[in-house]
């Protein structure tokens, strides 16, 4: 069982999925990465299965459409069914901005599945955009955070919040402190 270090409580057992999900540049990928090595489960990261057009697309400054989406939603949740009928749990790093995504996502799942999403403030968000840029380090332009900040519904099902410009131990320690309010698996 997971020890929650931030309040010094036993942890409950994760869902099977648990989906990180935010605009671009606000540390899916880095806090994904993490909460799946201290829980010891399998990361996946969603942009990797984006379709060359939709990375081309993106490359070039263009939001995506709805059009464009689907058949990568639907790709993720044959991915998250994969994990699920083998018993295995596993950490998405996911846009998910719409709930009607997250419903894809979902399938018939909702019990065994929580989203996280992670909300820095929008200064924060174009620092760390410019300097992932600078380094040459994602497809994604800044030039498109305006456009998903503006397709983002941060209400939904299953959703814990983690607000602030903290780095990823930061945003741990919060997650951490939600730990006992987590959904068991179904």
């Amino acid at each position: 069982m997971l020890r929650n270090n931030v309040a010094g409580h036993p942890a409950a057992e994760p869902p099977q999925c648990i989906i990180i999900m935010g605009v671009c540049g606000c540390g899916k990928s880095t806090f994904g990465r993490k909460l799946a090595a201290l829980y010891g489960i399998d990361f996946v990261d969603a942009d990797d299965f984006h379709p060359a057009s939709n990375v081309d697309k993106m490359k070039t400054g263009k939001p995506l459409t709805d059009e464009d989406r689907w058949p990568w939603l639907h790709e993720l949740a044959g991915l998250i069914g994969t994990y699920q009928t083998h018993g295995k749990r596993v950490v998405m790093g996911c846009s998910a901005l719409k709930e009607a995504y997250r419903e894809i996502l979902r399938g018939q799942r909702a019990g065994s599945m929580l989203f996280v999403l992670l909300q820095p403030s929008q200064a924060e968000l174009l620092k760390r955009l410019k300097e992932r840029t600078r380094i040459g380090g994602h497809f994604m332009p800044a030039s498109l955070l305006e456009s998903q900040l503006a397709t983002l519904e941060p209400e939904g099902k299953n959703i814990i919040a983690i607000q602030g410009d903290g780095d990823a131990e930061e945003m741990m320690a919060t997650f951490l402190s939600h730990c006992n309010a987590l959904p068991k698996p179904v």
